[in-house]
């Protein structure tokens, strides 16, 4: 079990899911299994395509990062994935890195599926930070752009990650679709992370007995 003292991480926001992105960065890793020579190759012809070479620096930082969370099979699929594959890896790198993240689609969105209350209200995420401001007062320091754009990119990444459906104007919650190929990475890595997929625990233990 993580400790709770745990200092949020919030550099998440320097990047959203962004699948096809990720997608590059490991691919770029499988050809020569070396994060310095990947962050190399990236940056040499802006492979994520950003704005500048400051915007280049951090978000091949933060796609590191996140990969470098994953195991190397984990990795080699998120490389050669279709779309929906591409975006499951892609969320788990998220949920791995960003205790922050995992702990609020874990808690809160898995909560609500298990509630049947599949619609996210602005209530639900200020109610999560707001009973946790004890343990981590860091939420607390973040300035109110900060905290408007940790929010925002929260609710994209959810949108990317197939969770979260707001196209009618309802931000309506489901489960994800996971492939035999990522569950069983998944599981082979920690079973515990299917939480962040809204997997009920049940379902979680069963499959690990």
């Amino acid at each position: 079990m993580r400790d709770l003292q745990e200092k949020y991480n919030m550099s998440f926001t320097a990047a959203s899911l962004r699948p096809e992105l990720a997608r590059i960065v490991a691919e770029r890793y499988v050809a020569c299994r070396d994060w310095a020579l990947t962050k190399q190759s990236i940056l040499a012809d802006n492979a994520l395509q950003s704005r500048s070479p400051a915007s280049a620096i951090r978000m091949e930082q933060e796609f590191r990062h996140r990969l470098q969370t994953l195991t190397t099979r984990q990795i080699e699929i998120l490389s050669i994935a279709s779309l929906d594959d591409c975006r499951s890896i892609a969320w788990l790198s998220v949920l791995k890195y960003s205790v922050f993240v995992f702990d609020f689609a874990a808690d809160v969105v898995r909560g609500k599926i298990e509630d049947k209350d599949p619609v996210m209200r602005p209530s639900d995420y200020e109610n999560f930070v707001t009973r946790l401001a004890d343990l981590h007062p860091e939420l607390l320091r973040l300035s109110v752009n900060t905290q408007v754009k940790v929010r925002r990119v929260m609710k994209t990444m959810l949108r990317e990650a197939g969770i979260l459906d707001d196209t009618d104007g309802i931000q309506r919650l489901q489960r994800p679709v996971l492939s035999p190929d990522v569950a069983g990475a998944i599981r082979s890595d920690n079973p515990k992370w299917l939480a962040g997929f809204l997997v009920p625990d049940p379902e979680i233990m069963k499959g690990h007995e």
